[in-house]
This record gives C-alpha cells, sequence and structure tokens, in this order.
C-alpha cells in the first residue's frame, strides 16, 4: 500500500516501531496496538448485529460493512474493506514480531472469500503469513481455493494457485489436484507458468498423490511450450527433481542443449534480455541441469561439451555482472561433469580472469572456482600462486575463509607442512567460533591424510589441541595416543618408535608448566596419559619433578578449574602420578600429599582409585609394577572367564560347611542358552564382529577386501602416516557408469520452439548426429572444431540448425586487438617474500609448461585448420604461416605432415619432444617415441635464413611408416627406435603422467588392500609370453624403475604388488602383478592396474604391456 493510503494510526505505527531503540520498547508498541485491534474488532462485531449507521455483516458476505442498508452504503462498503485490509495488515506487523495475532486470523479467512482480487489476495497473504500447518483454519479455506482454481478470472485463478503452494497440506492435495492439473492446459501463460509450480508443490507434499512419473510426463511437455516464461518455470522443477533422481532426465540432454543453444543463439523476445544479456537466469538454470545429469557420466556430458564452451565464451566475452554468474554457473558446471580438457583450460581462463580483478566479489567468484577445479585437477592452481598469496592477506573475511577452504582442497604430501601452518596461523587470530570449528577439522583432515612424518603430526595436533581446545575431535586425540603407543606397527622399527616416544614426552614436558587456566581439557588429558606411560623417557626432567609438576597441576587446577572443572580430567591426571610413582619406586611427598587429600573428595570413583592406591602402597608395594606396567596401554588383558583363581577359596568355604552355589530353577534364559552352547559346542553368545559392509565398485577384482581395519590389540585404532599414506580417494571422473538404455521415442523435439521463440523461421533440423568429443586445443586456448564446425553440413551438436560462435555475441565484445607485452617491473623485496611463500605452498602441484620457443623462422610449422573458433595468430615479428593442404607435403629439412585431430584427453600423460612445435597441444598417442625416453640422436643445427631464397629441395621419399601415411603423426620426427624387446628398454625413466614423473607411494600390505577396492578404473593386461620379464624380481625392477613404491613380494605365489600416485598426490594408481613360468625361460604375466583417474590406469598398464614385451 501506499503512503497516501495509509490510516494516520498505522502511519504513527509504522514510525513508532521504525524508532524504537530497544526490544522492550518495540514490544510496549505492539501491546498497546493489540489492544488497539482488539477493540476494533469487537466494535466491529457488536455493529455489526445494530442497525442504523453501525457496522454490519451483509447477507452471504463475510466483510463488515459501514452504514445503513440504504442507498448509501456502497461508498461506506468500500470504506470498510479497505479498514479490513488495513486491519489484516496491521495484525501481519504484530506477528512478524513475535506476538500472538490469532484474534484477527478469522478476518483474514473472511476477507479471502471478497470479490475483490486486491482483497482476496490480502486474505491468502495473511494465511499463508500466519496459519500454521495443523489449523483448522485451512479447512475453511479449501472450497474457496477451489472455486477460484476453477475461476474464469485470471487473477483469481493466479491467486489461488499461488495459494495452493502455501495453504494446502499433504492430506488436503487430493483436494486440489485435479484442478491444478487442468490448468496446465489454460490458454494463459501465467497460469500455466503457476500451474506446473503449484503440481511440484503438491507431489513433493503427497508424492502418492501426483505420482513422479506422471509429473516427469508433464514437465516434458511443458518444457516445449510455446511460451519462454512457461518454459523457464519448468526448469525450476526439473533441476529440483533432477537432484532428486536423475534417472527420468537422462534423455533430455538433447532438448536442454537444444534449449540453451536457442538462447545464447538470441532466438527469444528481447523482453528477456537483461544488460543485453539473452535471459541469463534461464542459461544459469540450464547449466546447472546439465551438470546434474552429466556427473559422472561420460555419455551425457559429450553432449554438452559444445554448448557449455559456447556459453561460457560468449558470457566471457560480455564481462558485466550478469555475465560474470553465467561464468560461475559454466566454471562449476565443467568441474562436476565428466571432465574435458579444452572446457578445463577454458574454466582456468575464467578463473584467472576473476581473481586478476579488483572487484573483491569476482575475487570471492575465482577462488571459489579454483577451489572447484583444484580438488580434481590441481595444476590449474599452479598459474595463480600470488593471487591465492594476497586473497590470503586481504582483509575481506569472506574472501579470506574462501581462500582457507582453497588452502585445504589443494593440500598435498609435499605443501601439507606450509598449509597447516597457515591454517593454525589464522586460527589463532579468529574470534568466529564457527570459522574456529571449520578451521580445526580441516587441520585434523589433512594432518592425518597427508603427514610428512610422525614427529610433525604429533607437534601439530598437540598445537591443535593448544588453540582448538574443546572443538577438537575426542577421536584426535585417541588417535594421537595409539599412534604413540604403536609406532609405525614394525617390528624392526623399535628404535625408531622409542625415538618418537622420547620426542612426544620431551614436548609435553615443556607443556607442563603453562597456566592450567590455559590448558583446555583435552591436551591436559592426552599429556596426563603420554608422561603417565613414557615420562621416564624424558631427558630434560628428572621422573620426581614431572611427579611434583603434576601435582602442582592438579593443585593449581582446582583453583583455576582444570580442564573445565571436569571430573574426568582429574581422574586421569591422578592415574599418570600413581603410574610415574610405580615408574619411580617409591612415593615422593608431593604425590602422596595430593593423593591423600583426594581421599576425600566428593567425586566417588576419584575416591576409590585415591583409597586403592594408598593401601596398595602401605600394605603391598610389589604389586604397583604390576597394577601399573610399564609400556603396556596396548597388550592384551588376559581375563578368566571361568574365575578359576576363585576355587581354592570356594573349596576352603565349602569344607567349612557352607553350603554349595544352586543355579536358580527360574531361569530358563539361562538354560535356553547352555543347552545351545552344549549342543554347538560354541558359546552361547556370538563375539565374531559383524562384516564390513561390501561397497558396489566398478572394476573391482581379487585384492579387494584385502585391507585390514583392525583396532590393534587394545582396541586403538592403528594410526601410521608415512608420507602420503592416506591417500586422497575421490571419484571425481574416474567412474563411467553403464547408460542407461532409452527408447527412442522418449526423445524430446522441439523443432516448432525455434519458430515461435526465433525472429525468423529456422530450417529443417539436421539429423541428429551421435556425440563426438570433436574439439582440438590450440595456441592461445580458444575452442577449434575441426570435425563438426566446419563442415558445411554440420547441424552443430544436439539440436537446432545454425552453428555456435555465430556472428552473434552479447554486444560485439571480444574484437579487441592483442596488446603489446608490457615491460616487466622490478621486483620488490615483498613480491621476493610473496613468491616464496607461493613456492611453498604450490610444492607438489605442476603447473601447465609454456611452449618451447621457435628457433628460426625456417623451422617448419603446422597448422591445424581453423574453424568459427579457430585461434587468430598473434605474432607480429614474423608473417603469418600459410595452412598447409594435407595433401601436398611441404619440403623441409625433417618430414612434415598436416595436423590430424588428436585425442582431447592425453590418457598416457607423455609430453610431446620440445622440439617438435604445433598449433595444438594434443599429443600423438600413437608415435613411438613417445612411449619410452630412449636416447635419440640430436638434431643438427638449424641455420639461419639465407638473405635470397633459395631453390626448394626435391620432395622427401614416401615414409614407410603407414602411420606417417594416413598423416597421423603430426610432425613428430621419424627416428628409427630399438624395439621393445631390446635390452635397452628396461633402460628408460619413468613413466610420466600429465607432464610429470609418477612419484612411489609409501604404503604397506594392509593399506594397499584397504584402498583396492576403492580405485574406480581397472585396467587389466594379459603377457602369454614374455622373456624379458621371466621372474618375480624383474617385475619388482620394471614397476619401480617406472616409478613406483615396492609394498611387498610373495614369492610362494609369485604374486607382487606396487603403489605410486601422481598430481600431487591427488590421483593413486595400485598395481598387481602375477608370474606364471613356463617352458623355455619364458614367463606368463598378468598385471592388473587400478586407479582413481581412468587416464593413469589406462596410460600406466600401456606402458607397463610395452616394457614387458
Amino acid at each position: 500500500m501506499s503512503g497516501m493510503h495509509l490510516s494516520k494510526e498505522f502511519f504513527e505505527l509504522i514510525k513508532a516501531i521504525g524508532e524504537s531503540k530497544s526490544k522492550q520498547e518495540e514490544d510496549r508498541i505492539i501491546a498497546s496496538e493489540i489492544i488497539s485491534l482488539k477493540k476494533k474488532l469487537d466494535g466491529s462485531s457488536s455493529s455489526s448485529g445494530g442497525g442504523g449507521g453501525g457496522m454490519m455483516m451483509s447477507p452471504g458476505s463475510p466483510i463488515p460493512s459501514m452504514g445503513t442498508p440504504g442507498g448509501k452504503g456502497g461508498n461506506n462498503a468500500l470504506n470498510s474493506k479497505k479498514k479490513a485490509r488495513e486491519f489484516l495488515v496491521r495484525l501481519l506487523y504484530v506477528e512478524m514480531l513475535g506476538h500472538d495475532g490469532s484474534f484477527g486470523f478469522i478476518k483474514a479467512v473472511e476477507l479471502a472469500a471478497a470479490q475483490s482480487i486486491m482483497h482476496k489476495k490480502t486474505g491468502y497473504l495473511i494465511c499463508s503469513c500466519c496459519l500454521s500447518p495443523d489449523h483448522e483454519f485451512r479447512f475453511m479455506l479449501v472450497n474457496q481455493m477451489q472455486r477460484d482454481l476453477i475461476s474464469s478470472n485470471l487473477l483469481e485463478c493466479q491467486g489461488a494457485l499461488v495459494a495452493v503452494t502455501n495453504l494446502i497440506t499433504p492430506d488436503l492435495v487430493s483436494t486440489v489436484s485435479t484442478q491444478v492439473m487442468g490448468l496446465l492446459d489454460h490458454t494463459s501463460e501465467v497460469v500455466r507458468k503457476k500451474a506446473i509450480i503449484a503440481l511440484h508443490r503438491l507431489h513433493q507434499l503427497s508424492p502418492d498423490a501426483i505420482p513422479k512419473e506422471e509429473l516427469v510426463d508433464k514437465l516434458r511437455k511443458s518444457l516445449c511450450d510455446r511460451d519462454p516464461s512457461v518454459m523457464g518455470s519448468t526448469l525450476n522443477s526439473i533441476e529440483a527433481m533432477a537432484r532428486v533422481d536423475v534417472r527420468p532426465f537422462k534423455d533430455l540432454v538433447p532438448s536442454l542443449v537444444s534449449v540453451l543453444k536457442q538462447i545464447c543463439e538470441r532466438r527469444l523476445p528481447s523482453e528477456y534480455d537483461y544488460h543485453r544479456i539473452p535471459a541469463p537466469w534461464m542459461q544459469m538454470k540450464l547449466v546447472r541441469i546439465l551438470s546434474v545429469i552429466g556427473k559422472n557420466d561420460s555419455q551425457s556430458s559429450e553432449g554438452m561439451y559444445e554448448v557449455v564452451a559456447d556459453c561460457l565464451r560468449k558470457a566471457d566475452e560480455a564481462g558485466i555482472n550478469a555475465s560474470n554468474a553465467i561464468v560461475y554457473e559454466c566454471i562449476r558446471c565443467i568441474t562436476t561433469i565428466y571432465p574435458s580438457q579444452v572446457l578445463l583450460d577454458a574454466a582456468g581462463a575464467s578463473i584467472s580472469r576473476f581473481l586478476s580483478s579488483r572487484n573483491q566479489n569476482l575475487k570471492y567468484l575465482g577462488v571459489t572456482g579454483l577451489a572447484s577445479i583444484v580438488e580434481r585437477h590441481p595444476k590449474y592452481a599452479a598459474d595463480h600462486q600470488l593471487a591465492v598469496i594476497e586473497c590470503l592477506e586481504d582483509k575481506d573475511e569472506s574472501l579470506l575463509r574462501k581462500t582457507l577452504d582453497l588452502l585445504y582442497r589443494m593440500t598435498n604430501p609435499v605443501n601439507v607442512e606450509f598449509i597447516t601452518d597457515r591454517l593454525l596461523h589464522f586460527l589463532r587470530g579468529s574470534t568466529d567460533p564457527y570459522m574456529k570449528k571449520d578451521l580445526t577439522g580441516k587441520i585434523c583432515t589433512i594432518a592425518e591424510r597427508y603427514a610428512p612424518n610422525n614427529a610433525w603430526y604429533v607437534r601439530t595436533i598437540t598445537e591443535l589441541f593448544r588453540i582448538g581446545g574443546d572443538m577438537v575431535d575426542p577421536a584426535v586425540a585417541t588417535n594421537l595416543m595409539s599412534l604413540i603407543a604403536e609406532g609405525t606397527g614394525e617390528d624392526d622399527d623399535e628404535e625408531a618408535d622409542m625415538v618418537l616416544r622420547k620426542q612426544a614426552v620431551e614436548l609435553y614436558v615443556s607443556i607442563l608448566g603453562n597456566p592450567p587456566n590455559r590448558m583446555p581439557r583435552v591436551l591436559v588429558e592426552t599429556l596426563a596419559w603420554v608422561l603417565g606411560e613414557y615420562g621416564y623417557l624424558s631427558s630434560t626432567m628428572n621422573l620426581d619433578v614431572i611427579i611434583d609438576s603434576m601435582c602442582t597441576l592438579l593443585e593449581s587446577g582446582n583453583i583455576a578449574k582444570i580442564g573445565g572443572g571436569a571430573a574426568t580430567t582429574r581422574r586421569l591426571v591422578l592415574s599418570a602420578v600413581m603410574k610415574m610413582v610405580a615408574q619411580y619406586g617409591s612415593c615422593p611427598a608431593a604425590a602422596g600429599k595430593c593423593i591423600d587429600e583426594y581421599t576425600k573428595s566428593q567425586d566417588p570413583d576419584t575416591q576409590r582409585r585415591c583409597l586403592e592406591f594408598m593401601t596398595m602402597l602401605t600394605t603391598a608395594p610389589y604389586l604397583l609394577g604390576e597394577v601399573f606396567p610399564v609400556d603396556a596401554s596396548l597388550e592384551d588383558v588376559e581375563v578368566d572367564v571361568d574365575l578359576s583363581f576363585m576355587n581354592g577359596l570356594v573349596a576352603e568355604a565349602v569344607s567349612n560347611g557352607a553350603r554349595p552355589y544352586q543355579k536358580p530353577d527360574d531361569d530358563d534364559d539361562d538354560d535356553i542358552y547352555a543347552a545351545g552352547a552344549a549342543a554347538t559346542g560354541t558359546s552361547a553368545f556370538k563375539m565374531t564382529p559383524y562384516e564390513k559392509p561390501s561397497e558396489k565398485t566398478y572394476g573391482q577384482g581379487q585384492m579387494h577386501g584385502l585391507g585390514s581395519t583392525s583396532m590393534g590389540p587394545a582396541g586403538a585404532a592403528n594410526v601410521a602416516l608415512p608420507p602420503g599414506g592416506a591417500m586422497n580417494v575421490h571419484g571425481g571422473g574416474g567412474v563411467t557408469p553403464v547408460p542407461v538404455a532409452q527408447p527412442a521415442t522418449d526423445g524430446l523435439t522441439l523443432r516448432s520452439t525455434a519458430n515461435v521463440w526465433g525472429k525468423k523461421a529456422a530450417g529443417a533440423p539436421a539429423p541428429m548426429a551421435p556425440a563426438t568429443n570433436s574439439f582440438a586445443t590450440s595456441t592461445n586456448n580458444s575452442f577449434a572444431n575441426s570435425n563438426t564446425i566446419n563442415s558445411p553440413t554440420s547441424s552443430g551438436g544436439y539440436g537446432g540448425s545454425s552453428s555456435y560462435g555465430g556472428s552473434s555475441s552479447y554486444g560485439g565484445y571480444g574484437n579487441s586487438q592483442p596488446a603489446s607485452a608490457p615491460v616487466a617491473p622490478q621486483k620488490t623485496a615483498e613480491q621476493i617474500q610473496k613468491e616464496k611463500m607461493a613456492a611453498a605452498l604450490f610444492g607438489g602441484i605442476s603447473a601447465t609448461q609454456p611452449p618451447a620457443p621457435v628457433a628460426a623462422a625456417a623451422a617448419p610449422v603446422v597448422v591445424s585448420p581453423q574453424g568459427q573458433w579457430g585461434a587468430k595468430s598473434t605474432a607480429a615479428a614474423a608473417p603469418a604461416p600459410t595452412p598447409i593442404a594435407p595433401a601436398a607435403p611441404v619440403p623441409a629439412p625433417a618430414p612434415v605432415v598436416t595436423a590430424a585431430p588428436a585425442p582431447e584427453v592425453d590418457l598416457l600423460g607423455f609430453d610431446a619432444p620440445a622440439t617438435t612445435t604445433t598449433s595444438s597441444s594434443s599429443v600423438d598417442m600413437l608415435a613411438p617415441t613417445l612411449m619410452m625416453d630412449e636416447p635419440v640422436a640430436p638434431a643438427a643445427p638449424v641455420a639461419p635464413p639465407a638473405p635470397e631464397p633459395a631453390a626448394p629441395p626435391p620432395p622427401p621419399a614416401a615414409p614407410i611408416d603407414p602411420f606417417a601415411d594416413a598423416g597421423l603423426l603430426d610432425g613428430v620426427t621419424q627416428t628409427s627406435l630399438p624395439s621393445f624387446s631390446s635390452p635397452n628398454a628396461l633402460n628408460s625413466t619413468k613413466f610420466e603422467f600429465g607432464g610429470s614423473p609418477i612419484t612411489p607411494l609409501a604404503i604397506n600390505t594392509p593399506q594397499f588392500g584397504e584402498h583396492w577396492g576403492s580405485c574406480p578404473s581397472t585396467h587389466p593386461i594379459s603377457i602369454p609370453s614374455s622373456s624379458s620379464v621371466n621372474t618375480l624380481s624383474k617385475f619388482m625392477a620394471l614397476c619401480e624403475q617406472a616409478g613406483c613404491h615396492k609394498v611387498e613380494e610373495i614369492m610362494a605365489t609369485n604374486e607382487g604388488i606396487a603403489a605410486c600416485m601422481a598430481g600431487g598426490g591427488s590421483s593413486v594408481a595400485l598395481v598387481h602383478g602375477k608370474i606364471s613360468p613356463l617352458a623355455g625361460g619364458t614367463s606368463r604375466v598378468d598385471v592388473t592396474v587400478k586407479s582413481t583417474d581412468p587416464g593413469l590406469s589406462q596410460g600406466l598398464s600401456l606402458y607397463l604391456q610395452n616394457m614387458i614385451r
């Protein structure tokens, strides 16, 4: 309501609420308003029954009317409706400010039945906001909503549909579902749009009344609606349902891609544009739906690669807030669907633009996008080292939090120490409880997962105890104690375990002098356990001095509330004092005094412990060594279930006349259990633990289930943290689900949609081609499609007939000329310090290496065909190279072959030779030189260009290699190579993946078996006969030479296992091999490679296969 329609009382109410200085003053204002409203309601009720000029209730109308029933009642009735409407709005303020306004709800129900649409909407609004789901007045509104849903008035239908979504409860869905479903075919697009939302809400309330299959069928039909607003409304319901169950929408990828393509090509009316961006909210909604459908589905993802790339490119060119939101959604989609190297590069470029912006909001988007991409593809973070360091020093708390989350996601075994130190630094200065809780959990996770050694883990967790305090999970303290007690778990490392325990003791001895009020409970309890078990190992403080310090801690803790005043903490400290007294051999005076004081404690458990210890100390001190053994925290306790040590006492008592024990006759349950045990010869109780539920994973092999999750001798978790001991196993794109077969008739066609939305009629759609990966990478990371886009008959992917990347763009952006390279300024001391921090932060993350510079202009250059997304040459010094026709070879010192479409992802992970310069970053997997790093004769130096053009040399002879005939070598020089079975074949360097050698993953056999089933990608290979690798020792030597860690050789079965990791620990590979000797000095070799990354497992398996042959 505008100000001119407000009464003076209402205006004063709003003014008083806004000017109130405290909650008490506001409550007084609302209390006075409630009294005033009740008086008006009572006056309306009393005057409604009178005559003359009073307020009356007209027959059949729920709205009170003023004046007599005479001819002048019309204007008075209108005024009374305005007063009733204002009454309800004032009542809504009462409810919003936390007071009870139920006395006026009946007026809202009455006003919902008014003839005026404004009053009807007001009544529905008050009922929607104030009536609880179980309020009895909701039943009174059902009949009115049913009448409005079938009304011929569009405004009444719309108001009823909005009320249905807010007022209908699950038990009332069936009363309005038929009417709502009928409105899906209404002639008004506004009614159809609201009906879709209402129907989805009814399905959420009662899935039985509105079946999912029926709703999905209605949504498919509405997606093809002639009006774009109805289609946009349908997208909301599709997204919500797809997040619950994506299977019914898998076959909608072509339709959704076609809709997004038409929006990007500006086929929607201009009223849907926002700042020259075509329907940005619809674009974001479609991209989100595609990301949900394409997650872990390579087939669906391939169908959306092209349109997502086009949407990202056009939005990135606009450079305004609306387009930046689309770019961010595209980045999230790219990092969610099955990975595509071309799209990942484009997303990395957009993230770089965000991070380099001065706008804090765009920086926040950049850090958020980088956090989403770095978890599975850490190499993209290495290009933004200084930007991340600057965000860490930013004063914006929101940006700082998001940057800390980025640090957590990019942690690996190399940079874990630096990142943990930074997180602890921010944890010390944080005052936000939520942020402290979040940082504490993240530090615990990365410390357990990537700890470089056990000593570092102990120091880090202890420092976390000091800072985080009670926010640390108690299980972390239990794991720390188990690590100190067990060590590495290896029998031959007992000396290293003792060194670890001694370091832990020295660490906690140094903490012992801190004020008790600054020591959290978890730190005090851990300190008490460590010193109680291994205090005798200290070389800086004698054991009696440690005992005195512990007693002082107890005495001062009574005043300072040690451990928060918890009784369990005092018990643990007392137990530690008793253990050290037993180790020391005598009881110091301070310990005796302290324990004697606690014999009078109000805590029964503490009192009992102290009394038992004092009795033992005075009567049987020789038992202290048995009751408190040294370093026996994890030893098994032998329990005599038959209580045989009591046999002598029982026999003596019986001989003295005691009555023998007789089992009660009414104990039927014991008889049943005893009979069952006697029949089976086993215990009546099932003492075996339940088996661990097996998870269904793709490619489970024979090593699945070999992991050990036992809790150690005394039930404590085995904690062993070698470098990379805890693997970051995730399913990021590693699982390729089996595509669901869909009937051919289920596909959704939008042939008529283009004619409706577009300004001109679209041509007949070409037949849909199977989805293929037709992207090729160019030198400036633009998108070039050499297979589909250049074809004159291509349909441009799913749906539609016009190709992507045409003349349409967001305002003509993206046509700027390349600027000259700026002069690098001198680095300051602050910049050098930031670079050092970045080097420590981004350790273990391989950055994308720049292409090698061209040595001379005479060197051959291969130019890939440019499509509509082709790269433009940015070279200024030399003229642009002339494209080489595929059929005519160019005379040159070395054979030059035209560029052929290369696979999008380098599955083998090898880099191309540095001497080859192409306009595409693709790698030829068929060239044998890429399989081994064997010595190759150095290339002859290139002569400088002659001043006069020389006569072209005669064309080279036709190559013998059939791949060269087909033009598949992509400019790689043809060099004769030795056979893979030659003696020099085993002398190659480590296997490389993603441009970097793999690194050994130091784990033991139980950890290997534990993670075997967690690796989704499996590539088995079998060599029927091999003479080069015919023994198990040679196979393990081959694995170590490739860069794997030898986990174990099983000589009895001729089996061996090895492990490695790539990408700074983001990808893990496990190798299992079996050697079967054959006659003639050869052996059959069966190898299974499992990995979290399908490219790593496939590349490593091919590498081993070629080396074994």
